[in-house]
């Protein structure tokens, strides 16, 4: 196996870090607007709603709520070509223009300038993470990947869902697996929520980036930094 070079990289999350949207509001959107998958939609939101209020009220964690949320969009494409589904990603690009934020875009290219190796690590659709790694010109792109049989989908994620500790593992495995020899002493992630906590603390310089409530306290107490700066967000 070709070994790279670069043996420093940064991690970013999108939706929340990148973006000040959610990509998963373009895809279903291009499902309503094109009136495709009623019923599964109804279905969708049926099943996952009742887990938001129960994550609310602080019975599960935002892993265990955004992970099957994060696994059953799969159900959208089932029966779909990939050519088929690759319209619903396409568009979900597009959808997202309006909503990245700039600054910390801006710290994604000053890694890029830096030779560093930038990587997405997302739970959404790996189809989807890939576009946008594109749109942004990182490099490599991690997220759930949806089955495919005889060339269309077939409705289910394939394990594991890309959240939480499987961030962390699946980064590491997959850029392991690239031929990187990465230090990740050295390295950073850039990430929005208490989901993704094993991928911050895998590196040297973790950034917590807009945090939820939850991160942001975690992060002062282990001294992490906070981006934008304390007095922006306070």
């Amino acid at each position: 196996m070709e070994k790279h070079k670069r043996n420093r990289a940064a991690l970013f999350d999108v939706d929340g870090t990148l973006t000040c949207g959610r990509t998963w509001a373009g895809f279903l959107e291009y499902y309503r607007q094109n009136g495709l998958k009623r019923g599964t939609h109804y279905a969708y939101l049926a099943y996952h709603y009742p887990l938001y209020f129960i994550h609310k009220l602080g019975l599960i964690s935002v892993g265990q709520f955004r992970a099957p949320w994060a696994a059953n969009m799969a159900w959208y494409v089932r029966g779909d070509t990939l050519e088929e589904a690759n319209k619903a990603w396409k568009f979900t690009i597009e959808y997202i223009e309006q909503f990245w934020r700039q600054d910390t875009v801006a710290i994604l290219n000053r890694h890029k300038e830096a030779g560093d190796l930038v990587v997405l690590v997302s739970s959404g659709p790996l189809p989807m993470v890939q576009k946008t790694a594109v749109r942004l010109g990182a490099d490599h792109a991690i997220g759930t990947a949806f089955e495919v049989a005889n060339g269309r989908y077939t409705g289910r994620s394939l394990k594991p869902t890309c959240i939480d500790s499987y961030k962390a593992s699946m980064t590491k495995e997959f850029l392991a697996n690239a031929g990187y020899n990465i230090d990740y002493a050295n390295s950073y992630s850039y990430a929005d929520s208490m989901a993704d906590i094993h991928m911050l603390e895998m590196v040297g310089n973790p950034t917590a980036v807009y945090p939820d409530d939850n991160l942001k306290k975690l992060a002062r107490e282990r001294g992490w930094e906070l981006y934008p700066p304390q007095s922006k967000m306070d």
